[in-house]
């Protein structure tokens, strides 16, 4: 009997010689082309032309300026604030009612009442989205929900609903600022 993949047979295969996966060789690989250095101003361009680019750059903003401020306080010159300014009130003359109220027989005037009403509210967004300070977050917070109630308690029986809701929306508007940043999820490190 002959060997069907004997050398006699022209379609024989001839027996491959493999290698093992260990000895296996990648490819060489072709090294990247050098990346160009970034253009730094002070090192790399002259003085004239930071100089030069400063000028254009503080004459453009100068047109601008000149330009614009006065196109912005004629626009708002020519608003009709009544709207913003009944919204203002709305929430302000509950609040000054309720501190009217509340400190008669006080060594503070309601007039003192409502200046430091109004200054630990500015104090308590700015400071809460200036330094973003729990304490300051917390005093907002705070001064939100005393301001609500205020509203509610003194605001008129009919429109008192309304009343308290537009301050909801006017101290939530507010928490946009002075919560910037608060996350509820858990810081993990």
């Amino acid at each position: 009997m002959t060997d069907p993949t004997g050398p006699g047979r022209p379609d024989a295969v001839p027996p491959m010689n493999t290698i093992p996966d260990g000895q296996r060789v990648p490819p060489p690989r072709r090294p990247a082309p050098p990346r160009p250095q970034p253009i730094r101003t002070v090192d790399d361009l002259p003085i004239g032309v930071i100089v030069a680019l400063g000028t254009v750059i503080l004459v453009v903003l100068a047109v601008l300026l000149k330009s614009t401020v006065p196109a912005v306080f004629d626009w708002f010159g020519q608003q009709d604030w009544h709207q913003l300014t009944q919204w203002l009130q709305t929430i302000d003359q509950p609040v000054r009612d309720y501190l009217a109220a509340h400190t008669v027989g006080l060594p503070l005037t309601a007039t003192t009442a409502y200046v430091l009403w109004q200054c630990i509210g500015l104090g308590s967004l700015g400071l809460g989205f200036l330094t973003g300070a729990v304490g300051a977050r917390l005093t907002w917070i705070a001064y939100g929900a005393a301001t609500t109630v205020m509203v509610w308690s003194q605001a008129p029986t009919a429109g008192r609903a309304v009343a308290t809701g537009l301050t909801v929306l006017a101290w939530t508007a507010a928490s946009t600022l002075a919560l910037r940043g608060l996350s509820l999820r858990p810081v993990i490190r």
